[in-house]
């Protein structure tokens, strides 16, 4: 499987969030996904994906509503 590498390129990371390649070129662009440039091709470091994928997550209307529970 290709997503066995730890470094991913554009291609590959579009397939990984399953997204159109112009939907990451457009994050890119806005600064909102974390990549690195090898020459002028960008890399994508799967953990960091990971990790910026589970911090987009809004939390569910269960948490939030724990989370008013719990600051109260």
């Amino acid at each position: 499987m290709i997503f066995e590498e730890k470094v991913l390129t554009l291609h590959e990371v579009s397939e990984y969030l399953k997204v159109h390649p112009s939907t990451i070129y457009r994050h890119l662009k806005q600064g909102l996904i974390p990549a690195f440039k090898v020459g002028s091709d960008w890399r994508f470091n799967i953990e960091s994906i990971d990790r910026w994928r589970l911090d987009q997550e809004r939390p569910t209307v269960r948490t939030r509503r724990l989370g008013k529970a719990e600051s109260k």
